[in-house]
């Protein structure tokens, strides 16, 4: 009896290791575990990334772990190359190149289409801030 209530308990625990969230919150804004902000982009629908190329090295795409799988707001689509990136209620997550630390934000509001996400906000909500100053104007794809 005690061996089976250990082994249900076990499998308990690697199902929630599982089912974590890729995500996290930092001053209000969606990050990833490490506090990188994470993006989303307006050119994006119909559950696909439109950011390949130069696009996906400028706004790397938040790649999922083998054997990630998808819970709650946050879920999984396949890019072209068979990769498979997460998504937050229904956008997909990317990074921006020029974000070097941790709660940085330089990709908000980028060419008018990139967005930081607000923790919390519905599927396309931002915080944009406007800052399209930081000398990183060509990357609105």
């Amino acid at each position: 009896m005690k061996i089976r209530i250990a082994l249900v308990a076990s499998t308990a625990l690697v199902a929630s290791l599982a089912l974590a969230r890729p995500t996290a919150e930092r001053n209000g804004i969606l990050t990833d575990t490490g506090g990188k902000t994470l993006y989303n982009f307006d050119k994006d629908g119909g559950g696909k990334s439109a950011c390949y190329g130069q696009c996906a090295t400028a706004w790397p795409p938040a790649i999922a772990a083998s054997g990630a799988e998808a819970s709650g707001d946050h879920g999984l689509i396949k890019r072209d190359d068979g990769s498979m990136q997460w998504t937050y209620k229904g956008k997909p997550l990317y990074y921006f190149a020029g974000d070097k630390q941790p709660g940085q934000r330089l990709g908000d509001g980028q060419g008018g289409v990139w967005h930081a996400i607000a923790a919390g906000a519905a599927a396309g909500g931002s915080t944009t801030s406007g800052a399209t100053s930081a000398g990183y104007s060509n990357y609105g794809y």
